[in-house]
């Protein structure tokens, strides 16, 4: 669908990438990955006729119609929500428009254009497109009732929301997609995964959230090493594929090495003997016709976070009693209480507005409560990670060297270089204004400021929000070693499903509060409210409990033993379609491998042996998890 050839895009003397040859096709969905300044955005940017490669071509036919993911909403601020989504689909917008105007023309009706156009609509499917746009909207957290108000009464976060709709309610045959999982929920984003799962056209995404990535891509594009490499596979296979093939030619290097070094052993030692002479010579002939091709440096960089604490807190951390806030007539927070004990990992968790944040802001003093009291326990020392970062920097004309210096006082110049390097500032970066600096810089600089407090509290509000995969992986290493207590809100779901020894869910109806890890918590309510079918299921809840009053059938409640039944059986269908998608990715793994040039000469025969054993036992694993997953299937359906 999409054929990029030779493509090459350089600033300058930076090259970002070059000899790029790839086809994009129809039904796949490509994750395209890679560090801050790697060259992503431009390469969809190259892709959308945005921006002019410096060599190559970007070859599609010529009736395709590209969905780009736009940021500027401020075009539409009058605009309603619904016929601001509807604009994506162009031709059909003005279709539509043009139809308004020879209705509502004055004098001599235009019949025939009028039929012209009405002929148009009906082929563009146009009288169920306000239905498709306004169910986008829905999907994506933008309530109905909404729907004919402007643009300008949503909040930024959510006016990007209507930006994302606009672009999927076309239906294009390509979807480019810079970071569309920003500012979006989780519920927001386990529907977009379903939106793309079912996406009949090529899609190319741009995400850091390493769960996205697995549930929607069907390859991945690496853009590393000054070049674009295609990998079949979500992200985990991906990561899994590329370290085992530096790992080959890692191996292939020092066999080569290995053998130039014996063969001049070899020459050194006979060299001089006349009946070795000539075997010394051949070996040395042979050493130079060995050439090594040097291994490129990767571009990924991973900063080196190490957060300690000073010293222990009290046993009882944080104990939040009565909490009420309202901003307006809008209450977020209803008669909240937590209590928070030394070395909890505390995961909040919710959809956007119902107070996550908030409640933070309070409990760190950002923010007064209308009701309620906040204690923190003895001897409790808060690092704070905010959402906005223009809060810590505010009022500060500093450098990135010198607002850490601020916070490391007494430290050497050599050793305050030292923490910035460790969350990759190095040269001239150190002098970068703070008002300057990207949002992923911006919060690795925070982080560095934590690593000196030694906070042994540590609240954090969003954190993976403006880093990058490396960045996400180091931040999560870093926190796996801390032995503090940890409270932190997020949306990425790898991030809490790694972290969370606690979870709090925040809803409409209350508190839900977990004392187990995220997996544990879903396996516990039988309902995946970060990664499942939450957003479907908990819709078509509230559609029966306002039908019922409230009130649930007898023996059909969320306790009884038939929805238990349920639930279990549902969870384990989960389980057994993840299995299936795992052997599976896994065969095409192995499958891929059989057929790489040169494979079967150049790999050993045990380990060949190996891979061939490993693909049987997948496949006969296969069809035993297809059976069970068909049988589940069949109760759920007649059972249920």
């Amino acid at each position: 669908m999409i054929a990029i050839s030779d493509l090459e895009k350089s600033y300058g003397s930076q090259t970002l990438f070059d000899e790029v040859n790839l086809q994009l096709n129809s039904g796949c969905r490509y994750g395209l990955v890679g560090a801050n300044g790697s060259g992503k955005s431009t390469l969809l940017r190259i892709i959308a006729s945005q921006e002019e490669p410096s060599a190559g071509a970007v070859a599609m036919p010529k009736r395709l119609r590209l969905g780009v993911l736009e940021q500027d909403h401020f075009m539409y601020e009058d605009t309603p929500i619904i016929e601001t989504t509807m604009m994506g689909h162009r031709e059909l917008s003005q279709a539509l428009a043009e139809k308004d105007r020879i209705l509502e023309a004055s004098g001599d009706f235009d019949g025939e254009r009028y039929a012209e156009v009405e002929d148009l609509i009906v082929s563009l499917d146009g009288y169920s497109f306000e239905a498709r746009s306004a169910e986008i909207l829905e999907g994506l957290g933008i309530p109905t009732e909404t729907h004919r108000q402007p643009l300008s009464t949503l909040s930024g976060g959510f006016k990007l929301r209507v930006l994302l709709a606009q672009v999927l309610a076309a239906d294009p045959g390509a979807l480019l997609l810079d970071e569309p999982t920003n500012h979006l929920d989780i519920l927001s984003i386990r529907w977009l995964e379903k939106f793309l799962a079912s996406y009949r056209g090529c899609a190319v995404v741009i995400s850091h959230d390493h769960r996205f990535l697995d549930n929607v891509c069907t390859h991945i594009l690496d853009i590393d090493y000054a070049t674009v490499t295609l990998y079949t596979g979500n992200y985990k296979a991906f990561t899994s594929a590329k370290i085992a093939a530096r790992e080959r030619k890692e191996s292939e290097i020092a066999r080569q090495e290995k053998k130039i070094a014996a063969n001049k052993a070899f020459a050194d030692r006979f060299r001089a003997k006349a009946t070795k002479a000539r075997q010394a010579q051949s070996k040395l002939k042979q050493m130079d016709r060995i050439v090594i091709e040097p291994l490129p440096r990767s571009s990924r960089r991973y900063p080196v976070f190490q957060f300690k604490q000073v010293r222990p807190s009290g046993k009882e951390a944080l104990l939040v009693e009565g909490l009420s806030k309202a901003f307006g007539d809008n209450r977020v927070l209803v008669d909240v209480g937590i209590n928070v004990r030394r070395g909890d990992r505390l995961a909040i968790i919710g959809p956007n507005g119902i107070g996550k944040s908030t409640l933070l802001k309070i409990a760190v003093g950002d923010l007064e409560a209308d009701e309620g009291e906040i204690r923190w326990g003895h001897e409790v020392r808060i690092g704070y990670f905010a959402q906005d970062h223009r809060q810590v920097f505010a009022g500060r004309d500093a450098t990135v060297e010198g607002w850490l210096a601020a916070a490391c006082a007494g430290e050497t110049v050599g050793s305050i270089r030292s923490r910035l390097g460790k969350v990759l500032f190095s040269g001239d970066e150190v002098e970068k204004k703070l008002s300057s600096l990207s949002g992923g810089e911006a919060a690795r600089l925070v982080f560095a400021g934590l690593v000196v407090e030694q906070p042994n509290v540590l609240v954090l509000d969003e954190p993976t929000n403006h880093l990058d995969l490396e960045a996400i992986e180091a931040l999560v290493a870093a926190l796996e070693a801390y032995d503090g207590t940890l409270i932190f809100v997020s949306h990425d779901r790898w991030f809490v499903s790694r972290l969370a020894s606690r979870v709090l869910e925040i809803t409409e109806r209350g508190i839900n509060d977990y004392p187990g890890t995220y997996d544990e918590y879903l396996a516990s309510c039988g309902d995946d409210h970060l990664d499942a079918d939450a957003a479907g299921l908990r819709a078509r809840r509230q559609k029966r409990a306002r039908k019922d009053g409230g009130s649930k059938a007898a023996g059909r409640g969320p306790g009884s033993n038939e929805a238990r039944k349920r639930r279990e059986m549902e969870l384990r269908r989960d389980i057994v379609t993840t299995a299936i998608e795992q052997a599976e990715g896994r065969i095409k793994e192995i499958d891929g491998a059989f057929c790489e040039q040169g494979f079967f000469e150049n790999t050993p025969d045990p380990k060949v042996k190996a891979m061939q054993k490993e693909r049987a036992n997948l496949g006969a694993e296969l069809e035993r998890l297809m059976a069970e997953w068909e049988e589940i299937e069949s109760r759920l359906e007649a059972e249920f």
